[in-house]
Formats: C-alpha cells, sequence, structure tokens
C-alpha cells in the first residue's frame, strides 16, 4: 500500500508556530479587556463583552431595529428565549 507521506513523516513539517493563538483565544483575550465608563458621574471598570452588550442593548432599547434584531439574534444564540422572567417588566414608552 502507498501513501502521498512515507511512513512516520508528517505532511507539514514545521507545524503550527509555538506561541500562536487561534481566533477563539484572541476573542476570548479582548473580550476580557477591560475599559473605563462613566456611569452617573461615576467611573467604573466594566469588560469589552459588557460594554458592548451595554450598547447593543441600549441602542434596541432605544428603538434601532438593527440592534433589536440582533439582540434577538443572540437571545436565541444562547438559549436564553424559554426562560422564564424572574420579576415582571413593565414598559413606559416616554414621547
Amino acid at each position: 500500500m502507498r501513501s502521498q507521506f512515507p511512513k512516520g513523516k508528517s505532511g507539514n513539517e514545521r507545524g503550527r508556530p509555538k506561541g500562536s493563538t487561534n481566533y477563539l483565544t484572541v476573542l476570548r483575550r479582548v473580550f476580557g479587556q477591560k475599559v473605563t465608563v462613566v456611569e452617573d458621574g461615576k467611573r467604573r471598570k466594566i469588560t469589552k463583552l459588557e460594554a458592548a452588550a451595554t450598547q447593543l442593548l441600549n441602542k434596541a432599547a432605544q428603538g434601532d431595529t438593527r440592534a433589536a434584531q440582533a439582540v434577538f439574534k443572540l437571545i436565541a444564540l444562547l438559549g436564553l428565549e424559554n426562560e422564564e422572567p424572574k420579576q415582571e417588566l413593565i414598559f413606559v414608552i416616554e414621547e
């Protein structure tokens, strides 16, 4: 039986360089980085992931339909749509 590579010989001799990271590792590192935000005149540090999620939800709450669609996709992706709400939500629309 013949094959492309001789027995004990790899097709990728050099292989993946040591220390190289994949996209998921890079994303996790970036999402975990801290940023400073000001809320009610007070500064505090939150992760970039928390900041991005907060901005997305705020835009959706202000009526941005694209942001709302992204929130609904995220809810479905995370499987949160079947959870029962912990408390009743009351929405007040001010004009």
